[in-house]
């Protein structure tokens, strides 16, 4: 996947991305043959899509306290998506989502229905640690120092948008 990473172009045309997150997702539930990652497919993705929808609310919230909308995207665009800045700024934290999920999997015997359990266990991603700028926070506080880089970018007063870096 590091290779892939060096290897996307500008527009990705080689379609780099797309390649890297078929390996990524068959590498992410082994256990599952043939795990595809999908809005309306099999379990874990009601996991992920109810871990994501917190960490979109999360990261709108976080554009909105820096004085952003979050939804005039950079890279997402849709009219019929409210959140399409929201989802550019998420992406560098779905990794998070994404450990939360494998573990809440891989300890649990059921999860295809969301219970009360997990939901209480996905609830936990705004204060989930993670390391920004050389600091421990909790991720709403690092998706606050995200927001406002972006901020600051967009102002002219920065060229650095400071993203968490996973450990």
């Amino acid at each position: 996947m590091q290779q892939w990473a060096t290897d996307v172009k500008s527009g990705d045309s080689d379609n780099k991305e797309a390649q890297a997150a078929a390996y990524y997702w068959k590498k992410a539930f082994p256990t599952i043959t043939d795990f595809v990652r999908s809005r309306e497919g099999e379990s874990p993705n009601n996991l992920l899509n109810y871990g994501y929808a917190i960490l979109r609310a999360v990261i709108a919230r976080a554009l909105i306290s820096s004085g952003l909308l979050p939804t005039f995207g950079i890279h997402h665009k849709n009219k019929y998506n409210a959140y399409c800045l929201a989802d550019d700024v998420m992406e560098p934290y779905r990794p998070y989502v994404d450990k939360l999920v494998m573990n809440i999997f891989d300890n649990s015997t059921d999860c295809k229905t969301l219970t009360k359990e997990i939901k209480t266990k996905l609830l936990e991603i705004p204060v989930m640690e993670v390391n920004i700028n050389d600091l421990r926070r909790p991720l709403m506080v690092a998706a606050s120092i995200t927001t406002s880089s972006l901020q600051k970018c967009f102002a002219g007063e920065s060229r650095k948008i400071l993203y968490p870096a996973m450990s």
